[in-house]
């Protein structure tokens, strides 16, 4: 910093840095490029180096605030922008950040009370066996619908819950809801096995192996009937913490797999370790297979791998007949898609199931 210049820590990991005496608005990236360029300097830390990284965001005086708090609401805000592209770089503070955190904002809160209000519900979509076109798996997928009745996109709800840290109760009301959703079908004679995602942050719960112990308690669900979900990403992101848990949760007798295989960077030596049972080629792949020869090598290779480490294959995002029959032929064990059908309210879902069963 220059000397005439102010650091205070403000709680947390949160600093806020004063300059003072600015020639022009343009001196401010010099010295953010400064501030981030010493913070990534390795520390030595006993025989190995830990590196950091900062997000940091700019309010300039007067046009942004003429005071304190509105000032730091408004670095706040871009603060938050830097960290949603990537982190480790600046954003100045726009007009346009204080309406989307102020809609964030309301967001969260709704969100908040969404499962107290009843307002959250699951979809079910079915997989096909691809040997025996049987309907064997079924996948819960979360959804919102408000007060006003609208229905809200995963798309814009899941990221908040996973930042704000609601996705953890969130979470267990899915889990515990698709246990019992599939204890009433199994007692109407209907036996498939639930799938269920895990985000990264709810597989690094401490209390996730007993959540899902409690759920089939809860529900009386034989745990064979239970498979949890979890992305290449969550599992590598500690691979060794990966390896713990994962055994912990298959040590209660629930089925792992690997959402969206080969989009991210498995170590095939730890590929090997995990105690997982069923791999999910990422719909980025299946999308192509019968376009291009690249994806449709990618995903000879993954069924071929997950052939030689004993683990079961599914097809995610199949929408056409070609892609069918090619990862029928390819020997993958399972499809899903909208070629089959589109995730259903359980009534609808019931419905097609034994309507496919009666075929």
């Amino acid at each position: 910093m220059r000397e005439r210049d102010t650091l205070a820590r403000i709680g947390g990991d949160d600093f806020v840095v004063v300059l003072s005496d600015l020639a022009s608005p343009q001196d401010v990236p010099l010295l953010a490029d400064r501030i981030l360029h010493h913070i990534a300097l390795p520390i030595p830390l006993q025989d190995r180096e830990i590196s950091l990284s900062a997000s940091i965001g700019v309010s300039l005086f007067p046009q942004d605030g003429d005071d304190y708090d509105t000032l730091l609401r408004n670095a706040d805000a871009a603060m938050y922008r830097a960290k949603e592209a990537g982190g480790n770089t600046f954003r100045f503070y726009t007009a346009d950040m204080n309406a989307q955190a102020l809609k964030k904002l309301e967001m969260e809160a709704r969100l908040r009370h969404a499962v107290e209000r009843d307002e959250l519900l699951l979809h079910y979509q079915p997989l096909l066996n691809l040997r025996t076109n049987e309907v064997t798996d079924v996948e819960a997928l979360i959804r919102w619908r408000a007060g006003d009745g609208t229905l809200v996109s995963p798309l814009d709800f899941i990221p908040l819950a996973e930042e704000t840290g609601l996705i953890v109760p969130i979470g267990q009301w899915v889990l515990r809801t698709a246990c019992q959703q599939t204890r009433q079908w199994l007692d109407q004679g209907m036996e498939l096995r639930m799938a269920v995602n895990l985000s990264t942050r709810q597989f690094r719960d401490d209390k996730l192996v007993q959540t899902v112990r409690d759920a089939l308690a809860e529900a009386g669900l034989p745990a064979r009937l239970l498979k949890l979900e979890i992305t290449e990403g969550a599992v590598m992101d500690n691979a060794e913490q990966a390896v713990r848990i994962l055994s912990e949760l298959k040590a209660l007798g629930v089925g792992m797999s690997v959402d969206d295989f080969g989009t991210g960077y498995s170590s095939l030596a730890y590929l090997q370790r995990f105690p997982i049972d069923q791999l999910k080629i990422d719909r980025s792949f299946v999308k192509d297979i019968t376009l291009g020869a690249e994806s449709a090598s990618i995903v000879h290779s993954i069924i071929a791998l997950a052939r030689n480490l004993r683990l079961q294959t599914v097809g995610e995002g199949v929408e056409t007949t070609q892609q069918r029959d090619f990862l029928r032929g390819a020997g993958c064990d399972l499809m899903q898609g909208f070629l089959f059908s589109r995730p259903l309210p359980a009534p609808e879902f019931l419905a097609l199931v034994q309507a496919h069963r009666a075929n």
